[in-house]
């Protein structure tokens, strides 16, 4: 089946999401969350898809916690959208979520090869 198939998509786990966002954003600058979607899913291979429903709530918690700002511009196709930043505070968050995730992503391998035994 191709990448794109439904057996080869990705369940996040929580808080999780946040953490990409984070990082797209410091890769890639300011953006709208249509262009936030669009480069996870290619990074991703399209083994994640979002919809509205999956990234909007997830950028309104970016938000309140203070790690990204939105502010509403215009896209180059001439349409208001809100294009989001991250902030101080995000980038300090996103280096602290990220050395979690690695650890725990170790304790999880470690713990996985370790079954065999």
């Amino acid at each position: 089946m191709s990448p794109s198939g439904d057996s080869q998509r990705v369940d996040l786990l929580p808080g999780t999401l946040e953490i990409i966002v984070l990082r797209t954003l410091t890769t890639m600058g300011p953006q709208h969350a249509y262009g936030i979607a669009a480069r996870i899913e290619q990074v991703a291979e399209e083994a994640i898809r979002l919809t509205p429903g999956t990234l909007y709530p997830a950028l309104v918690r970016l938000e309140q916690k203070g790690w990204i700002k939105g502010a509403w511009q215009t896209t180059e196709n001439n349409r208001e959208a809100r294009y989001y930043t991250i902030t101080r505070a995000g980038a300090r968050a996103l280096t602290e979520q990220a050395d979690w995730w690695h650890r725990s992503a170790g304790l999880v391998n470690r713990l996985l090869a370790s079954e065999g035994e």
